[in-house]
């Protein structure tokens, strides 16, 4: 998920803010916080050693309604923010997590989260590939809804590409985990879904139920870019 970030925000957590190299062991940090930040520490070990601008930003002040995990964009920088003080859902989506699996499944949900730093470093959020349109929007809609409908869109392409990235990573890193972290992802994802909604990326993850769809490119951005692409084709039909 994306977010636009507030410098309410920054003013609030600067001090519990964690640059990727500081140990999850960070002082005021809550235990589910460094439980978060600790299965998340591979990734944004990778993104450091890549040149990646990521940090981690600790929302101290309660965010019930608020996405656990999601990623801002503020002066040139990735923001992974974790709002879990007084969100209930911070718990919840723990023990959703597969037994066992844990760890890599943080690392999962922090490699979705650099997909979204990949594409806003890049320029390209919310935009598409070179050779695709995006359909317009249906009929009878009044402006201010067809605005909204193209937005979602937009914004359930970039979850599919996230999640793609974050499938891409755990091919490389944890092959004999895919399937089952596959599952786990495509059941997160179908669970209080609206078709068509921004996180309904059921089409893309079927594409790579077989991690093999992903090819061998290196990088897990790379990875992901041709399987987005053959969703696009689909998603833009």
């Amino acid at each position: 998920m994306m977010k636009k970030l507030p410098a309410a925000l920054f003013a609030l957590a600067a001090v519990i803010t964690v640059v990727c190299s500081t140990p999850a062991t960070a002082a005021g940090l809550t235990p589910l916080e460094q439980r978060w930040i600790a299965g998340m520490t591979p990734v944004l070990q990778h993104a450091k050693a890549s040149g990646m601008p990521v940090d981690v930003v600790v929302q101290p002040q309660d965010a019930p309604e608020a996405a656990p995990l999601a990623l801002g964009f503020r002066d040139g920088r990735c923001k992974l923010v974790l709002s879990l003080r007084g969100n209930p859902e911070g718990e919840a989506t723990m023990q959703r997590l597969p037994a066992g699996l844990e760890d890599s499944a943080l690392e999962l949900m922090a490699a979705h989260e650099l997909g979204h730093c990949r594409r806003y470093l890049d320029g390209v959020w919310f935009n598409l590939p070179a050779g695709f349109s995006a359909a317009p929007a249906p009929d009878g809609l009044s402006p201010d809804l067809q605005r909204a409908y193209l937005s979602m869109k937009s914004a359930r392409r970039e979850e599919g590409y996230g999640d793609l990235v974050a499938l891409g990573w755990t091919a490389q890193r944890h092959p004999a985990q895919y399937a089952a972290l596959h599952a786990w992802l495509s059941a997160e994802r179908a669970r209080d879904l609206l078709p068509g909604s921004h996180h309904d990326t059921l089409a893309w993850l079927k594409l790579a139920r077989d991690p093999q769809a992903l090819g061998s490119a290196p990088s897990m951005f790379d990875a992901a870019l041709p399987v987005w692409q053959r969703g696009l084709n689909l998603d833009e039909d």
